[in-house]
């Protein structure tokens, strides 16, 4: 790879798409409220949603949770806690196992939105498009920890965290750290890259207002079904 697609790859083309994913999703914020929102398809069929949509969830906030601790955490403090290898061995081991918990969940809702034919009928084809994008980012992922195996020296896993920092410091020199680095990586972050471009447009704007107030919330939300609300009603008088 010449070094100037390596510099609009992987220290251009990242900041066009943290820019559109900013920009865009102020934009939809402020003109298209409305469809501010993830799609859900609960009301045409709940079968397999709550196994697919838990696993998922859970899996790939701890990968997200992850990569922003592994990535981003000051050297200083890593330094005194564990070494580089033992950093890399605990980012293979959780990242992993719940990625595959992730990939397991993404895959039931996949097949669900796929093969029912009310849900499939009523999926544009950036809902279908999105989540197989995810799929194969969580896919990519996964094949990178028997790559990361064979360099347990910790090398590797330092140069791309010094990328990924560069990139949040606004380093001009980024791209150059992801040289001579293995090609999955490179496309595990292009993809990665790319989601963030497309999630202004797509149903993956609701990421924005995940409800973390919920888990400190002081109660519980009450929920009646139509029998019990019906049950509740006082009896008519002849």
């Amino acid at each position: 790879m010449s070094i100037w697609i390596n510099t609009a790859l992987f220290g251009v083309y990242p900041y066009v798409c943290l820019t559109v994913l900013l920009l865009g999703s102020l934009i939809r914020f402020d003109h298209g409220a409305y469809t501010w929102k993830s799609d859900s398809s609960q009301l045409l069929r709940h079968g397999r949603l709550r196994l697919g949509s838990n696993l998922f969830h859970y899996g790939v906030l701890i990968v997200i949770m992850g990569h922003f601790v592994g990535f981003l955490i000051p050297d200083f403090l890593i330094s005194w806690l564990i070494s580089p290898a033992q950093h890399e061995l605990l980012a293979m081991g959780v990242g992993g196992l719940a990625g595959i918990i992730a990939i397991i969940g993404l895959s039931i809702l996949i097949h669900r939105r796929l093969t029912d034919p009310r849900i499939r009928q009523n999926s544009r084809a950036w809902d279908i498009a999105i989540v197989v994008m995810l799929w194969c980012q969580l896919a990519l992922g996964l094949l990178t920890v028997p790559v990361s195996a064979m360099h347990m020296n910790g090398a590797l896993f330092e140069q791309l965290v010094t990328y990924v920092k560069g990139v949040v410091t606004f380093r001009p020199d980024i791209a150059q750290f992801l040289t001579g680095t293995p090609l999955i990586f490179r496309v595990h972050i292009l993809l990665g890259f790319t989601i963030f471009l497309v999630s202004p447009f797509t149903r993956m704007i609701h990421i924005w207002s995940a409800p973390v107030w919920y888990l400190g919330r002081r109660g519980y939300q009450i929920v009646r079904t139509r029998r019990l609300a019906r049950a509740s009603l006082p009896e008519r008088q002849p």
